[in-house]
């Protein structure tokens, strides 16, 4: 269908872009009457800046062909991030270049003293973030009194990141009679509670079908040894040759370790963080879209929002920790009708977390193994013989010079030699193994664990022994991490003075012995290895296994000897009385008194000094007492009176 008539001046900035037919949001929103408020939900990537900002333009300019003087703004455009924010700024200075509006933005990371002069002279519309707005509020430097249409774009983002005061502070600053015009990817029930706070009969737009994923993307999920998460990248960037790639990670600092990574393996890469400034965020986005950077690793700041051209490819290189995160990573892929490809790096131990996001989401994703090196190969010999270099026709020139070198050189030289400078200009593949994909099967309820055999397993050491306190509690979960593998794929654990030996399941051991190729972070290495020997010893006893005989063949053992009968004991006759109960007569122990011994000390006499028994100088010792003795609970003692020491407790 041809695009709705919304402003003749819009029209034309959108004939001069080749817009030819609206998307289904564009349509609903230039459907919706000029004077309502709007509450509308879309996917991500459907075109919603344009689309209101074709909403507004009935509401800004009415039937005028142009703005006139600046001033007050006439419109206020709130973002999530920065990023988006210019990005809104520049559609919007495209799409209203005829009318000439004046747009002004403001956001966090830039010169506030540059804003507030802009906003001095004046402007038609104003785009910035919560935070970096409600400052210029505050400080005198924006007017809100001329308001007559305010955008909350990506609502839902805002609310997760806290900004609801800072909306409601912009709001109730805002004119009563405005209209607003609220967009959002979902809308949970604090959207929705928003939305009738500040706005009047608003007209609900929903083209999200709930049921049905993003048509544009194609959605893979990659088993990934945990080792080799980074291999993994390398190999998917060199596999999908896409224009332009977006790796997630999680935090910062595997933004900044991924980086280094792709970098130093010859990719044209660029980081993009919140810790970093907004001139070095703007710096990486402008790289991306100038084609000067081919992969960009980014945490969630880039997420929501960011329409870069050309970018065909989406790796999440941790697993996002909800749906929208899912949703709105993947959907900076397969814009405007463009198709994209969303890949899912799964460790064995995220997969049951991946499966539920998939499921939930409603998505329909392709579960394999990371691209091969030989894969990878075959993919760069079928886009040499399709490069615009050989199937463009040369020129003139370039045939004679042609000529020139297979005078001197064979064709296979010639062609060995292309061959070699397509190569070098082309980041190596890495070697990757699938995580065995049958060891990925959930068993069923039930099913009993498969018994293995000695010859099923292979046998492996770890420098760490009995000297070094080995113990397989936490011995098995440095194994699993090292090497990709769970606890069930662990046999028989050897603890030796200097070593600890274990078996491994046949089945993984060849992903296990390619993961173990580096050593651990500690400096510790885990090789192949044999069986332990003879002269193995535990580091406790044994038991010795009971062994059972078939069943059916078990032979009739003989019963346990018995006891030998007690003799009997003779019995007294019962007519003699049994004998009386004699007790000893009490003897008084006679008192001896204790002879006087060579150094004993004699009993000291009245008024000496106890243990010393010489007499005690005159005027020494406490004066002799006065009056009546005091009992403890008469009360204080008198003045004068002698101390006569600390009353018990209690008393």
């Amino acid at each position: 269908m041809p695009f709705p008539t919304s402003h003749p001046a819009l029209d034309r900035a959108l004939s001069e872009r080749g817009y030819a037919e609206p998307t289904p949001v564009q349509a609903r929103v230039l459907e919706a009457p000029y004077d309502r408020d709007l509450l509308v939900s879309a996917q991500t990537g459907s075109g919603k800046t344009v689309a209101f900002g074709l909403a507004m333009a009935p509401t800004l300019l009415d039937l005028a062909e142009r703005f006139g003087q600046a001033g007050a703004p006439a419109a206020l455009v709130i973002a999530p991030t920065r990023e988006l924010a210019l990005q809104v700024t520049g559609e919007l200075t495209w799409l209203y270049a005829g009318t000439g509006a004046t747009i002004l933005s403001c956001v966090g990371g830039m010169d506030p003293r540059t804003e507030r002069r802009a906003l001095q002279r004046g402007g038609h519309i104003v785009v910035g973030t919560p935070g970096r707005l409600r400052d210029h509020l505050e400080r005198g430097a924006l007017d809100l009194s001329a308001l007559s249409a305010v955008v909350l774009d990506e609502a839902d983002e805002m609310l997760d990141m806290g900004f609801q005061e800072d909306l409601t502070v912009l709001l109730e600053a805002a004119p009563a009679d405005r209209r607003t015009l609220l967009f959002s990817a979902t809308l949970p029930r604090e959207i929705v509670r928003l939305a009738s706070a500040y706005q009047r009969d608003a007209l609900r737009i929903d083209t999200v079908d709930r049921d049905a994923p993003h048509g544009d993307i194609e959605y893979r999920a990659v088993r990934v040894l945990p080792n080799q998460v980074d291999l993994a990248v390398v190999n998917l960037l060199r596999f999908y040759e896409a224009p332009g790639a977006l790796v997630f990670a999680n935090t910062r600092e595997r933004v900044k370790h991924l980086t280094a990574t792709l970098r130093e393996r010859g990719f044209s890469v660029v980081g993009l963080s919140g810790e970093l400034t907004q001139d070095l965020r703007t710096e990486a986005l402008q790289a991306l879209r100038g084609g000067h950077a081919r992969v960009c690793v980014a945490t969630d700041v880039a997420a929501r929002g960011l329409d870069l051209p050309d970018l065909g490819l989406v790796i999440h290189a941790e697993v996002p920790a909800n749906v929208e995160g899912l949703l709105h990573r993947s959907g900076r892929t397969g814009r405007a009708g463009r198709k994209g490809v969303s890949v899912l790096l799964v460790p064995r131990a995220r997969r049951r977390k991946a499966e539920l996001l998939f499921q939930t989401a409603s998505i329909r994703a392709e579960w394999a193994g990371p691209p091969t090196a030989e894969e990878i190969r075959e993919k760069d010999r079928q886009r040499m013989l399709e490069d615009p270099l050989l199937v463009t026709p040369p020129d003139e020139d370039c045939l004679a010079e042609g000529r020139r070198l297979l005078e001197r050189l064979s064709p296979e030289q010639v062609a060995g030699a292309l061959m070699r400078l397509y190569r070098e200009k082309l980041p190596p593949p890495e070697d990757v193994q699938d995580d065995a994909p049958s060891r990925w099967k959930p068993e069923a309820a039930g099913e009993p664990r498969p018994r293995r055999e000695p010859g099923d397993m292979d046998w492996f050491r770890i420098d760490i022994g009995r000297k070094d306190r080995a113990d397989p509690k936490w011995l098995i979960p440095k194994i699993c991490r090292a090497g990709g593998v769970t606890k069930r794929d662990i046999g028989n654990i050897r603890i030796l003075d200097g070593e600890t030996r274990f078996e491994i399941v046949r089945e993984v051991s060849p992903a296990f012995t390619a993961a173990i190729a580096v050593p651990l972070p500690d400096g510790t290495r885990i090789t192949p290895s044999e069986a332990p020997g003879a002269d193995f010893r535990p580091s406790r006893p044994v038991r010795p296994r009971r062994e059972f005989e078939p069943a059916g063949e078990v032979a009739a053992a003989p019963p346990p000897p018995r006891r030998a009968p007690r003799p009997p004991v003779a019995e007294a006759p019962a007519s003699s009385p049994p004998p009386p109960f004699e007790k000893a007569p009490f003897q008084k122990k006679p008192f001896k008194k204790k002879p006087f011994v060579q150094g004993d000390r004699p009993a000291a006499a009245p008024g000496d000094r106890p243990w010393t028994g010489k007499p005690r100088p005159a005027g020494s010792g406490p004066p002799p007492r006065t009056g009546p003795k005091r009992k403890p609970n008469d009360g204080p003692a008198p003045r004068g009176a002698p101390y006569r020491g600390k009353p018990k407790r209690g008393s």
